[in-house]
């Protein structure tokens, strides 16, 4: 393999009350739980040695949070709102099952939310968090969400934002964009 250039690191934030209990977490602000809380200090573990010429994340508490208990300072992080979650629309705060109960068959991929956002809508702003962290001469960290996440590698290796549903994506767990020669690739996924 010839493994070049820069890469992106990306890290889920830890868990919460909603992740924990499967509900859609996009627009609303949740801490962290005290598990979620331990994990993202363990991150930092993971992350310490390694220099990053940015560090980005979502404006939201969850994966600001995770960045600071990784040991990143404040005055490090800028904060991307492209980074957000999903926006689940009228479906917020509801799991898969009570959705499907109203609509049989509902998948998000394919459906969206109502009063929120598609696939689409996410992977425009994936694809300007891609074309940032192009621009950027280092390695780059980013804090974000699940969902959010699953379209960026989607779209960093030039698949329709939908396909994000083939990468599933665990809380507190890191990723690996990057190249093989001019050929961007995923070097690591969901990683504990």
């Amino acid at each position: 393999m010839a493994r070049t250039g820069h890469e992106a690191v990306l890290v889920r934030h830890g868990e919460t009350e909603w992740s924990l209990n499967g509900k859609h977490t996009g627009i609303t602000d949740l801490r962290l739980t005290e598990h979620g809380r331990d994990v993202a200090r363990e991150l930092g573990g993971k992350l310490r040695g390694r220099e990053f010429a940015a560090v980005f994340s979502s404006p939201l508490q969850r994966s600001l949070d995770t960045a600071r208990l990784a040991g990143f300072d404040e005055s490090r992080i800028e904060v991307l709102d492209e980074l957000r979650e999903w926006d689940y629309g009228e479906f917020e705060g509801r799991t898969t099952p009570e959705i499907r109960v109203e609509v049989p068959g509902w998948l998000l991929w394919r459906d969206g939310a109502p009063r929120g956002e598609t696939a689409a809508d996410v992977g425009a702003r994936a694809d300007i968090v891609a074309d940032r962290i192009r621009s950027i001469d280092g390695d780059v960290l980013l804090f974000s969400h699940g969902h959010f996440l699953r379209v960026l590698a989607a779209r960093w290796v030039d698949l329709p934002p939908a396909r994000g549903s083939a990468f599933g994506l665990e809380t507190a767990t890191l990723s690996t964009l990057g190249w093989e020669r001019e050929v961007p690739v995923l070097w690591g996924w969901n990683a504990p």
